[in-house]
């Protein structure tokens, strides 16, 4: 696990999914992919910067606009929010994890063995 990274806000983690699912982007463009009510330009523009000081984006100038790229990948990201999950709530066994899995969500033999064979490949 990345130990540099950190917890991101569900604010934060909305405006990272925009840029891992659409690319580089200023935060007026950020602004324009939000849904209804859209948070004020200043908003976005402290997230953005929350970002860039965990080390989330980095920015590109182009003249007075700033366009921010993803530093790090949302697969990381993934694996280190799995791996906290784990940690914190299934006692870093990822065995008790598939278990709350499948008691939660009445997955069958064959659907784990689907899921087995597809990690396999």
């Amino acid at each position: 696990m990345d130990t540099s990274l950190s917890k991101l806000t569900k604010a934060e983690e909305e405006v990272m999914q925009l840029i891992w699912d659409h690319g580089p982007a200023t935060v007026s463009q950020l602004i324009e992919q939000l849904e209804e009510p859209r948070p004020p330009h200043s908003t976005i523009s402290s997230i953005i910067r929350i970002l860039e000081s965990k080390g989330f984006v980095v920015h590109k100038t182009y003249g007075r606009t700033h366009e921010y790229y993803a530093a790090i990948d949302k697969k990381s990201y993934t694996h280190f929010s799995l791996k906290k999950l784990v940690a914190n709530y299934f006692e870093g066994s990822m065995n008790e994890l598939v278990s709350f899995l499948v008691k939660e969500n009445d997955l069958s033999l064959k659907d784990l063995e689907e899921i087995k064979n597809k990690y396999k490949q």
